[in-house]
């Protein structure tokens, strides 16, 4: 019982690791290319614009080296009763909706 406990403290004392903010991503491009900080914010800016704009009229993206970015459409959900976790619920309909899915590339998938 005693290596249990100890495994447990471990993981609750372990810090998950905090995202890379929009700004520290543009002083990482920065400090990369030699270029200025409100430079690469604009960039990062422009390439959200563009791929939100690709996104709606093709529905896929790719980001090379990085991801790919689809859309798909869920289908609508009849109201009724369901069973959740051994209990029986009543559940609302629900339309249908469009929903954006990232698939990483290979290589990253590799690296990690």
């Amino acid at each position: 019982m005693a290596p249990m406990k100890s495994m447990k403290s471990m993981k609750s004392n372990a810090v998950p690791a905090k995202s890379m903010s929009k700004t520290a991503l543009a002083q990482a491009l920065a400090d990369a290319t030699e270029l200025k900080k409100s430079q690469c914010s604009a960039v990062l800016n422009s390439l959200a614009e563009v791929v939100t704009k690709e996104v709606k009229k093709t529905g896929k993206v790719v980001l090379p080296g990085i991801s790919m970015l689809k859309t798909r459409v869920k289908p609508a959900t009849k109201a009724g009763k369901r069973e959740i976790f051994g209990k029986v619920c009543m559940v609302q309909a629900k339309p249908a909706k469009t929903v954006i899915k990232a698939f990483p590339v290979a290589a990253l998938k590799k690296s990690i």
